[in-house]
């Protein structure tokens, strides 16, 4: 056997073990909980005994890593399945349908989720002069790749931090730079730097989105969205649905349904007045379009909620 052989052996092994450690640690701070929001800022544990039905929410710029089980996540008509040896990365906010594929209560679902912060890549790009390697290569923004033991080794010391709160401000930071700089060289590298770059395309939609997601509620121009970000607005339509698989029109009602949604179920607002809240003038209209979206009209659709969490329960 060659040194080289002896060398992939170990590190095979050596993987194993960090895998075997964060599998301890999810389910050993998640017992009791789906989702679990640790005191690491942006940092989420997930833990399911079940395969899940799809659900719809805003994927915030993140990774995320599956430690045991699967994940499938629909954005549009693309499909990315994410197991034990791949991890997904997404540069905006995107409006995805998600369901965990593979879980049960002897080999539960074990995963994690980690915001990127869009501060920490800008000043790395800065300080690795990777920003002059930028790629103007079009794809969503939602990429699939092979996960790195040097990946699921940091996210192991960071999972560590959670018995130490006392140093998660000082030693975070560092260990998500550390993460943020692997994934800048690695095959994500190009998708990510865009973030960074106030001439990309991936930029001026991401400003485009960040407005749109203060202002829903509010009558949109594309043309003014377009100038505010300075793209005309045949390259704002072109650049926003090629990221999102949607059109601003579309990714705008999926905001408004969403938090109506989220008005009736958490807040108990009912139907017409969520309608109002989100910028709906037309209750019926509101009523046709939420049943189009989630497959039920409102009232039933968050009777199915509530009862849906009563049998977790």
């Amino acid at each position: 056997m060659s040194n080289a052989d002896k060398k992939t052996i170990e590190a095979d092994d050596y993987t194993d073990v960090v895998k075997k450690k964060l599998k301890e640690n999810i389910i050993r701070f998640a017992e009791g909980n789906n989702k679990l929001e640790t005191k690491i800022p942006g940092l989420d544990l997930h833990r399911w005994d079940h395969p899940t039905r799809p659900i719809s929410y805003m994927m915030a710029p993140s990774i995320c890593l599956v430690i045991q089980g699967e994940k499938h996540v629909l954005l549009g008509e693309d499909s990315y399945a994410i197991d034990e040896n791949h991890f997904l990365v997404t540069s905006l906010d995107l409006p995805v349908i998600a369901s965990i594929t593979k879980a049960d209560e002897d080999e539960p679902y074990l995963g994690i989720t980690y915001v990127l912060d869009h501060r920490v890549i800008t000043n790395l790009m800065v300080e690795s002069r990777l920003a002059l390697e930028n790629s103007n290569k079009e794809s969503t923004s939602i990429t699939v790749s092979r996960i790195q033991p040097s990946v699921l080794d940091l996210f192991l010391r960071l999972l560590n931090l959670i018995d130490e709160p006392e140093h998660i401000s000082v030693i975070a930071p560092l260990i998500q730079k550390e993460i943020i700089f692997r994934l800048l060289i690695s095959e994500q590298g190009p998708r990510l730097r865009e973030i960074g770059l106030s001439t990309s395309h991936e930029y001026q939609i991401a400003r485009a989105i960040d407005w749109m997601k203060q202002n829903y509620a509010s009558r949109m121009s594309i043309d003014k969205l377009a100038s505010r970000v300075k793209m005309s607005t045949s390259a704002l339509h072109f650049h926003f649905r090629q990221m999102t698989n949607m059109s601003p029109l579309q990714y705008q009602k999926w905001l408004r349904l969403h938090e109506a949604r989220r008005l009736m179920f958490t807040e108990k607002v009912d139907a017409s007045n969520a309608a109002f809240e989100v910028g709906y003038e037309s209750p019926s209209q509101f009523s046709r379009e939420y049943k189009r979206m989630f497959g039920n009209p409102p009232l039933k659709d968050i009777k199915q909620l509530n009862d849906d969490i009563a049998v977790s329960q």
